[in-house]
């Protein structure tokens, strides 16, 4: 039977399954464990059942687990499903969970080709075995299903649209008006950069603003309360370094800062990763080197109370799902939460917080300029992060591993959202009775509650979304129907907070005119992936975000339209680039781009133009190249001879790692956090994340092109990266944009990789190292097989070793 897409949402609701009898379930194994539970009298002895939903071989959806102890089970879940498939049948299969995994008992299939036009479906289906023969007695599932392409969407491809626009629906947190969003591009800005260069609407310009200066005074400030959460939290990192912009007590370390503020009678509690590789008596570093040891050694005994935190499985998962949680999973949000004066004085308090990408530990402190040499000996001395290269060291010298980030922060109800996550997450996981029970001082913080009015054009709608799950957050239902109330997914007795995915979705179904993403990771979609020397079913990297940005594209070749998908990535994502986690994850993404590619050329060419797919899709890298200047910091060792350290040092060039997790839409929508684009940070059950996504009502892309803080952060961001701004930069759809940044960037790459450059580099902004054929097809850029410095392929290879659910 031929696959049809539906690119939409299909709404499920699987009812019962009758008929069902003991001989068709319960395997050898499973019966064995259930004499043992029965006879030692743990567990009930006896065998759950439960149903998953597959458009082909990819998983959308799981019911809770039922025991198995008459012939009709009864479910009566619903789901709402995000759906970007090619698709013959949804296959309803019906499993016995069992601590291993789980066993198949049948299936039931119904075609695809039934829901195209929308209709609602409610029918009963046989259940057959794998060689589709009925099962004993004949059992059947009852179940209903509608699909609503997603052009019947009011907002599908037409943005925002009205100021009232009420955001992203069936999600945890509601939409909150009358916020304010401050943005920030790198841990700090320098005085200099582009003040005053940005014309933004209403006469005004883009003035840049400073993230770990504003953390810092924040923190400085709080009278009551100090919340953080990270994946990493280094307690001797120094977070204000410009000297031209001295702040009281500037000098204090993070740790130094924490402890004063704790000893003045402020709460101040600590989330921090707890890295299961990283052992206090063996190796208190861990695989991540997140310094969780350090951070416990450093704050014990003291008023400051930091927990440790690994990130643990939600409820009845199996032996091998509970160990792969633990061990390969972690706790990724970065979050900030204080009490902050109010805008105007007075004696009350409000909630303030911080969300992004970047941890507060070394190695993130940098500046637009992303030095890889020159402030080795000055800014950097104490905080020289490599971890590129095997035994990097301030002695041995740089580069240094630069690095770019963005972050945000959060005032009025939706800096309360922030608060209650991380309540749920102490909760879970710490001392309850710490936390301030701050609603109940009403005398001391205003409620939550509008931060500006809504006739003021700097006001923004913000909303909170998250990837975590029942394991990680405090207070989740457990009952599948009160779950989705809440906005949550529910399956196999496991309770989700996917939003974040969710978000990007809606956004991207949303563009009209262009999107630009800078993230980490690009790892995705890869049901659509060619299957050609791998079994897609078994990879996983199910999130959709790679598949509706290509055809996001795909709908607008077909309707004539303009529209432009830019993104930037690392050149290699971080650690050694031939190790093999490295390079499975970039033969990942070069399955991901290569999908894209290949929906672009094939929409192009039914067409009938001849155009080149990077006029619509074009992937970047950042990288720096400086000369060597007089009184420049000088190592006192060498790194050993023809390794990647050795020729890195002698070319003076070095990637800047893009950390950042970002989306702007139409320069009138942006989604910060601290999720990546791969299936560790979408999936919910893996690392947890959180994110914003937010608009300015006053600033929508309707009539006339958004200029509000978007715009004015997105040019901002590519000053950043080009080293220069031009009037094509204002239309980012257009082909004279795309083709103008594509231009620049090949100049830049051809700099970075020439043998000997005399200057600096005058921009970051370089081609990703790839080549498209005309069949859409991602292949070596002639010359370049390698990573510049390195022998490690740009295009990643296959690990036989490692499994996917660690690299995706």
């Amino acid at each position: 039977m031929a696959p049809f897409l539906l690119h939409g949402t299909l709404d499920v609701t699987i009812y019962e399954v009758d008929r069902l009898s003991g001989a068709d379930c319960c395997n050898v194994f499973c019966k064995l464990l259930q004499n043992i539970e029965e006879s030692s009298g743990v567990g009930k002895g006896i065998s759950k059942l439960y149903v998953t939903i597959d458009l082909e071989e990819a998983r959308v959806g799981r019911t809770k687990l039922l025991g198995n102890e008459c012939s009709n089970l009864q479910w009566h879940e619903s789901f709402h499903i995000y759906c970007a498939h090619k698709a013959s049948n949804v296959v309803f299969s019906i499993k016995e969970n069992d601590p291993i995994g789980a066993s198949i008992i049948g299936r039931a299939y119904l075609p695809v080709e039934e829901l195209l036009h929308g209709e609602e479906v409610d029918r009963w289906l046989k259940v057959v075995d794998k060689d589709y023969k009925p099962l004993y007695r004949r059992s059947r599932i009852h179940v209903k299903l509608q699909f609503f392409d997603k052009t019947r969407h009011p907002n599908w491809s037409q943005g925002i649209k009205s100021p009232k626009f009420p955001g992203v629906p069936y999600t945890f947190f509601s939409q909150r008006e009358g916020c304010k969003v401050t943005l920030y591009q790198d841990a700090h800005v320098p005085g200099n950069f582009i003040s005053g260069f940005i014309p933004l609407d209403e006469g005004k310009c883009y003035e840049p603003h400073r993230c770990w200066e504003d953390i810092f005074t924040a923190i400085s400030d709080s009278k009551h309360f100090i919340y953080i959460a990270g994946w990493s939290v280094y307690a001797k990192i120094t977070m204000i370094r410009d000297l031209k912009r001295p702040t009281p007590e500037g000098d204090l370390t993070l740790g130094e800062l924490l402890k004063k503020k704790a000893n003045e009678g402020v709460r101040v509690l600590m989330l921090v990763w707890d890295d299961r590789t990283s052992v206090k008596l063996l190796k208190k570093d861990g695989v991540m080197a997140t310094h969780d040891e350090d951070t416990r050694h450093y704050f014990h005994d003291s008023n400051v109370h930091c927990v440790l935190c690994p990130r643990n499985p939600d409820n009845l998962h199996s032996i091998v799902q509970d160990i792969e949680i633990s061990t390969m999973f972690t706790h990724h949000q970065k979050i900030v939460v204080v009490d902050g004066e109010l805008p105007n004085g007075g004696p009350k308090r409000r909630v303030v917080s911080f969300i992004g990408g970047i941890d507060l530990c070394d190695g993130r402190y940098d500046t637009p300029s992303h030095p890889i040499f020159r402030t080795s000996g000055t800014v950097h001395p104490d905080d020289f992060h490599q971890p590129c290269f095997h035994d990097a060291s301030i002695a041995k010298g740089g580069p240094r591993e630069p690095w770019h980030d963005v972050h945000c922060r959060l005032e009025g109800p939706v800096a309360w959202d922030v608060l209650f996550n991380f309540e749920q997450r102490w909760m879970k996981q710490g001392e309850k009775d710490l936390l301030v029970h701050i609603l109940e001082l009403d005398d001391i913080f205003i409620p939550p509650s509008p931060v500006t009015f809504p006739d003021d054009h700097e006001t923004w709608n913000v909303q909170l979304f998250r990837s975590i799950d029942g394991g990680a957050a405090f207070g989740f239902p457990d009952n599948p129907e009160d779950a989705a109330g809440c906005g949550l997914v529910s399956g196999k007795d496991h309770v989700i907070d996917r939003s974040i995915q969710d978000a990007y979705i809606n956004a991207i179904r949303r563009a009209k005119n262009f999107i630009y993403i800078e993230n980490q990771y690009f790892v995705g979609s890869s049901f659509s992936w060619d299957s050609n020397d791998i079994k897609v079913q078994n990879v996983g990297a199910l999130n959709l975000i790679p598949k509706e940005l290509s055809l996001k594209l795909v709908s607008k070749i077909e309707a004539g339209e303009r529209f432009t998908v830019y993104i930037v990535i690392p050149m290699w994502p971080e650690g050694v680039p031939h190790s093999q986690s490295v390079q499975a994850i970039l033969n990942w993404q070069k399955r991901t781009m290569e999908m894209m590619y290949k929906d672009v050329v094939q929409a192009l060419q039914a067409k009938g133009l001849e155009a080149n797919p990077k006029d619509y899709l074009t992937f970047f890298c950042l990288g720096n190249r400086e000369r060597k200047f007089c009184g420049e910091y000088e190592q006192s060792e060498r790194p050993e001879h023809d390794t990647d350290y050795s020729r890195a040092q002698q070319s003076r060039r070095f990637m800047i790692y893009v950390h950042a997790k970002m989306m702007i839409v139409d320069d009138e929508y942006i989604i910060i956090g601290s999720a990546n684009i791969n299936q560790r940070s979408m999936d919910g059950a893996r690392d947890t994340e959180i994110a914003m996504g937010a608009y300015q009502p006053h600033h929508l892309a309707t009539t006339e092109p958004a200029r509000g803080q978007i715009h004015g952060l997105r040019m901002a961001s590519w000053y950043e990266h080009l080293g220069k701004l031009d009037n094509s930069f204002l239309q980012p759809e257009s082909l004279e944009c795309v083709r103008r940044l594509n231009q620049i960037a090949e100049e830049y790459w051809g700099l970075y990789a020439c043998d000997k450059l005399d200057c600096d580099l005058p921009g970051h902004l370089l081609r990703y190292p790839i080549q498209i054929t005309h069949s859409g097809e991602v292949t070596e850029l002639p010359g370049c097989e390698h990573f510049p410095d390195t022998k490690a392929r740009v295009l990643g290879s296959k690990s036989e070793m490692l499994p996917s659910i660690l690299t995706t």
